[in-house]
């Protein structure tokens, strides 16, 4: 079995960075996660932009990754905010109450999961 693959690419503009994020974030792969907004930080970024469109697959580490990078973020004065995301890592955000941390332009709206009914209309 292959290992995951993520791949990690940034381009800065002024204070302003773009970290496009391209494979699978997991455990194995979150480090990477967490490295590229702190070195935004520690190089004096002051927005960070994180395009996840190539994401083909987002755990529940590398959704904590994201939090932890946010808080961080927060802290230092600085904002983080996701781009084009899975639409099962939106659904993952809403549930998880972090939907704070995607750009409100780029949500799509999940439609509600149907329970479809029954044939003779009980369940």
């Amino acid at each position: 079995m292959a290992l995951p693959q993520l791949n990690v690419h940034r381009h800065d503009r002024s204070t302003r960075a773009l970290i496009t994020l391209v494979g699978e974030i997991d455990l194995t792969t979150t480090p990477l996660v967490r490295i590229a907004p702190a070195e935004c930080l520690r190089d004096g970024i002051r927005a960070v932009d994180v395009d996840l469109t190539a994401v083909t697959f987002c755990d529940g580490s590398g959704l904590n990754a994201f939090l932890a990078a946010s808080r961080l973020a927060t802290e230092a004065g600085t904002t983080l905010q996701l781009h084009y995301p899975p639409p099962t890592m939106v659904r993952v955000t809403e549930v998880t109450g972090s939907g704070f941390l995607l750009h409100p332009v780029h949500v799509a709206q999940v439609p509600p999961r149907r329970i479809p009914a029954a044939a003779d209309g009980a369940l």
